[in-house]
């Protein structure tokens, strides 16, 4: 009898505990011990992004009573994609994360572990309040839907050294296809040891080398068209070939260059290279004498010649967002809902982003809003990117990007690139590839 009396007070205290461990942490409904919800929000392996959300949430947790935000950086060991995958099997992903690009977030809404955003109450209201009803466009899904909220959004452009071209008697920046190979004739002739583009990465058939070279000048001569939708291999026949046959005929003239070289647009090796707004930090630092609209400049990608004096050229948008995971419960969901509208609210974020990260705002005013003209006076270069937003077209949505891209340039892209291929073989047997890819 007395041993029964133990063991049921036993029994009684370890319920107690398991009670109280149960309120400390999140129930069912998203409530912790003190009443509160509480997200969690992953932001990207990278310092000034991490700083830019703890400052968010701070602010935010002042004018709430009921919701607390958690903020933490995401691994990038042995990717911050596999960091993800991982926590959506073990059940612990966050409420919120940056960092996810359209085609990641594709294969994540295929296996059904984030939410569409749109969906959401508060969606709509956030995406007109930071003035992205354009930009956002290029972001819905083939089922209509919104599984990604853009954070940052970077038009791939192409900077040219001005220099360079002053000495072979060229003042105007070539803006077609045939513009360039003229230029590229007077560089053969006057300064043999320069290339129209020399980049190792040309010849690499990674798949992700391709949203830097190909998808560029793909997205400009298509004007923006899909490359696989629903499934399907749908690229422009003509504008892949045109592609193909610009870089045929570089290639044939030898104004490519893919072997190794240090930087080789900095140096004045090569005359153009793709750009990043990322890169002007690091110039800043190692070439403080490469001065805007003095000795380089930067344009859209060059067009086929039938697209002469068009505007607003498209290009691909290195870009990335937040989603939310199906984990988060109603009540979390509510508040994560609540912390973006605040965010993205308010304009004057969006210059604090800029600022600290050096990552375009995913918005279409931000070269007319008065709360940018202070930091775009400064760097004028950062102008040119985020004019360019809205014509930037964001990353395919389709789970199986990864396999896709990379039998593409195995197939189709590098070959040409090295002069293997014509424009028409090479579309033909990337269109095979790329179907046998999505089957």
């Amino acid at each position: 009898m007395k041993l029964k009396k133990i063991l049921l007070g036993m029994s009684i205290g370890l319920m107690g505990m398991l009670l109280l461990v149960g309120c400390g942490s999140s129930n069912k409904e998203g409530a912790s011990s003190d009443g509160k919800t509480k997200i969690t929000f992953w932001a990207a392996p990278n310092p000034t992004q991490l700083k830019y959300w703890e400052d968010m949430a701070k602010e935010f947790e002042k004018s709430q009573t009921d919701i607390t935000v958690e903020v933490s950086q995401m691994k990038e060991s042995p990717s911050s994609e596999a960091t993800i995958q991982s926590a959506i099997a073990s059940k612990t992903a966050p409420t919120l994360s940056e960092n996810i690009n359209r085609s990641f977030a594709a294969q994540l809404a295929a296996s059904e572990a984030i939410l569409p955003l749109n969906e959401q109450e508060g969606f709509s209201k956030a995406v007109e309040e930071r003035k992205m009803s354009k930009s956002i466009k290029s972001w819905e899904f083939s089922d209509g839907k919104q599984y990604v909220f853009p954070v940052y959004s970077n038009p791939i452009l192409y900077a040219w050294r001005i220099d360079t071209l002053k000495e072979i008697g060229v003042d105007e920046i070539p803006e077609t296809y045939s513009e360039l190979l003229e230029v590229g004739d007077k560089l053969s002739k006057q300064k043999k040891d320069v290339a129209i583009w020399a980049k190792k990465d040309l010849t690499d058939p990674t798949a992700w080398m391709r949203w830097f070279d190909f998808f560029p000048l793909y997205n400009a001569a298509s004007k923006g068209a899909p490359f696989v939708q629903e499934n399907k291999f749908v690229a422009d026949r003509t504008a892949t070939e045109d592609v193909f046959g610009l870089m045929n005929e570089l290639a044939k003239k030898k104004l490519l260059r893919t072997g190794e070289a240090t930087d080789p647009f900095e140096n004045g090796d090569s005359l153009m290279a793709e750009l990043g707004p990322w890169t002007f930090p690091n110039w800043e630092e190692k070439y403080p004498e490469l001065t805007f609209d003095e000795n380089y400049t930067i344009t859209s990608p060059v067009v086929p010649d039938s697209m002469k004096g068009e505007k607003n050229i498209s290009t691909y948008a290195d870009s990335k967002g937040i989603v939310m995971y199906t984990q988060a419960t109603e009540d979390e969901q509510k508040a994560a809902m609540k912390f973006l509208s605040f965010v993205y609210g308010d304009e004057k974020n969006d210059v604090t982003w800029l600022e600290l990260t050096s990552l375009i705002p995913a918005r279409d005013d931000a070269t007319e809003n008065p709360v940018f003209k202070e930091y775009f006076t400064e760097n004028p270069a950062m102008r040119v990117f985020a004019e360019n937003v809205p014509n930037a077209v964001p990353a395919m949505d389709n789970e199986k990007y990864n396999d896709i891209q990379q039998v593409f340039g195995e197939q189709a892209w590098v070959p040409v690139v090295r002069g293997e291929k014509s424009p028409q073989k090479a579309f033909k047997d990337g269109e095979k590839a790329v179907e046998g890819a999505l089957r």
